[in-house]
């Protein structure tokens, strides 16, 4: 079982692995550097870079889309859904996380492919920066779950 803690499984030999990993532009200040921790324990576990598809997209709203179109080519073995959202003086929080969460929920269930959920939604910038970097990277722990899921 991969430990989220210590990053790294030595159980899973991922180099024959397909990944999609789907990055929020917005807030790329926070995501950049959970994308660089999922890449990171991808690497850890062997999955080979050429096997890695990053795809942009403006926002975490996007987020769904974007893992399902990967889904539907049904050539990846798991994917990583990467954003953040930080909550501002309006409700507009707590629609995009709910429809965010819930749009992944979808993909993942009617596509049965694991998606690590690393769409962060935190108070403010100082708790998005503290969860998206070191030992506490989300992304991290979003690539550790999708991989974890691949053998369930």
């Amino acid at each position: 079982m991969l430990n989220a803690k210590k990053g790294k499984s030595g159980e899973i030999n991922g180099a024959k692995l397909k990944v999609g990993i789907v990055v929020s532009q917005f807030n790329d200040n926070v995501t950049q550097s959970m994308l660089e921790g999922a890449l990171e324990t991808l690497a850890e576990n062997k999955v080979k870079k050429e096997n890695i598809k990053t795809v942009w997209v403006p926002g975490s709203f996007e987020i769904p889309l974007a893992c399902q179109r990967l889904a539907q080519v049904k050539k990846y073995d798991a994917l990583v859904a990467i954003g953040c959202v930080i909550k501002g003086e309006t409700d507009h929080f707590y629609y995009i996380c709910d429809e965010v969460s819930r749009g992944v929920m979808d993909v993942m269930l009617k596509y049965n492919l694991p998606v690590g959920f690393g769409v962060l939604t935190c108070n403010n910038l100082k708790q998005a920066e503290a969860r998206s970097r070191g030992k506490h990277n989300k992304g991290c722990e979003a690539a550790e779950a999708a991989l974890a899921m691949i053998k369930k």
